[in-house]
């Protein structure tokens, strides 16, 4: 595995109940505020290369597939194997022939350059290597490719701080539901 500074990605996927929990807690919440709604914030466009880290049960991967649409593509990266199982058989009930899974925990293995846009929702207060995340979201992404942003598990000053403080994005607005952060280049 990648490090970054000396820290190792030692996060460790979720118990089966905690998922079963989370997928029902998440399809509730998605029934009072549809993913689509944060997408919308996200600025995706149709063609867009989109990551969804930390995709959990598939919620704003399937959203943000059926977005992009036929010439864009999703990568739904998420540390649980049950987690990309169950966005496969999503993907695959809709037809969506544009989403791609990947198990990992490690974003230092994504492609250099190779996404415009990366959604962070409901995931960074669980990371054990915060700013080691940033740096490969950060790699990963175009040289103006953005950063959508939600944990509501974090206060906004707090989102703001640990997103920019090494200079790796800077805040380019807040919306209802998102931060959109933009990549720092040079």
């Amino acid at each position: 595995m990648a490090e970054s500074d000396g820290q190792k990605f030692t996060d460790k996927p979720m118990s089966e109940l905690h998922f079963l929990f989370m997928s029902l807690v998440f399809k509730i919440r998605d029934l009072f505020t549809a993913p689509v709604r944060f997408l919308e914030e996200a600025r995706i466009t149709p063609g867009a290369r989109v990551l969804d880290y930390g995709c959990g049960p598939g919620s704003y991967s399937i959203a943000a597939a059926e977005l992009v649409g036929d010439d864009g593509e999703v990568l739904a990266l998420d540390i649980y194997s049950r987690a990309v199982e169950t966005v496969q058989r999503k993907a695959a009930g809709r037809g969506l022939s544009n989403v791609e899974t990947i198990c990992a925990a490690d974003p230092t293995a994504l492609e250099t350059e190779s996404f415009d846009l990366v959604l962070l929702y409901d995931t960074f207060h669980m990371l054990g290597d915060q700013r080691g995340v940033l740096e490969g979201v950060h790699r990963a992404l175009k040289p103006h490719g953005l950063l959508s942003f939600s944990d509501h598990h974090m206060k906004e000053a707090e989102i703001v701080q640990r997103v920019t403080q090494d200079g790796l994005f800077s805040l380019l607005e807040k919306g209802k539901h998102t931060y959109c952060f933009a990549k720092s280049v040079g």
